[in-house]
């Protein structure tokens, strides 16, 4: 078994430099799906982070009445949470507000001149609330009702609540979440094919030129493992070298877009994501060419050379 793999291995390396041009060709191909493939990698994880940062832009803010005491609305929050919905909340005090609102108008001297002739801070405190996916803040809305606004648990000490101001905002932002999650999904799959159609009829072309070679490897009685095993080779050297291009190109491409990624999405910079997820990167682009070679190769052989 040790020397028929040696063989095989041996005629598909020799095949593969024989066949010089031939597997250039089959190479860049490869590296053009692989480039692909790698570039809706970058996509998606600009859509990802984009989408992300959308989401933490998103929250619902409590406005607690003046007479609200602070135990009653840290009670408030520590319920909150204990929620499984909530991802973080932030307390906002009635102080901080006031010191806060100052700061937003301290260009409009009537607003601040007519603050100072009050006797008291009109300003209540205030709790943010971050849920873990946008769909879960109507859950919360609800909770707050129930504990809050409607003379729950805690006196009714909320004034009132923003969801349902943002409330459209939140549904149009979920929607947008679901719809490019399906079009990522769509226009993957789609690439994905394209390349399989593209890379399996490139290697098929590549195995058309021995033909002659394996109609005589059948008459003298070989098996069927040495016909395909070093064609099968070949195409895992076709993945290995366009995987290699592939990386080598995506290095000045994501250096010079990397910049402008950042500035345009203002989330995240794209060869910064490349080479921190190096070794991520390198085994899905790496894995991908070799599959492609070895599912191609073995295809074009038992489908079109008719093994």
């Amino acid at each position: 078994m040790f020397t028929t793999i040696r063989r095989i291995i041996r005629s598909g390396f020799v095949s593969f430099w024989r066949n010089g041009v031939v597997s250039v060709a089959s190479v860049l191909v490869m590296t053009v799906t692989l480039f692909t493939l790698g570039a809706t990698i970058f996509l998606g994880a600009l859509l990802h982070s984009s989408l992300e940062y959308l989401k933490e832009k998103v929250d619902v803010n409590i406005y607690f009445t003046t007479a609200a005491t602070e135990d009653q609305i840290m009670n408030l929050k520590s319920a909150l949470d204990t929620l499984p919905e909530v991802a973080a909340t932030t307390y906002t005090s009635r102080e901080q507000a006031l010191e806060d609102f100052k700061t937003r108008h301290q260009n409009d001297y009537t607003t601040i001149q007519a603050l100072d002739e009050l006797d008291d801070n009109p300003l209540g405190a205030s709790i943010s609330v971050r849920a873990k996916e946008t769909s879960q803040y109507e859950n919360i809305a609800q909770y707050l009702e129930d504990h809050g606004m409607s003379g729950g648990t805690e006196g009714g000490i909320v004034d009132s609540i923003n969801f349902y101001q943002n409330k459209t905002a939140i549904e149009k932002l979920n929607g947008i979440i679901d719809g490019m999650d399906k079009i990522s999904f769509v226009v993957t799959i789609f690439l994905v094919v394209i390349s399989v159609l593209i890379t399996f009829n490139t290697v098929r072309l590549a195995i058309y030129t021995a033909r002659e070679e394996i109609a005589i490897m059948r008459l003298v009685g070989a098996d069927n493992i040495f016909i395909r095993g070093p064609f099968i080779v070949e195409g895992i050297l076709y993945g290995l070298f366009a995987a290699f291009a592939t990386l080598v190109a995506m290095y000045p491409v994501t250096k010079w877009l990397g910049d402008e990624t950042e500035r345009f999405f203002g989330t995240m910079n794209i060869h910064i994501y490349y080479m921190n997820n190096f070794g991520q990167i390198l085994l899905i682009i790496g894995g991908a060419g070799i599959v492609l070679g070895v599912v191609s190769s073995f295809l074009a052989v038992r489908r079109y050379l008719r093994v």
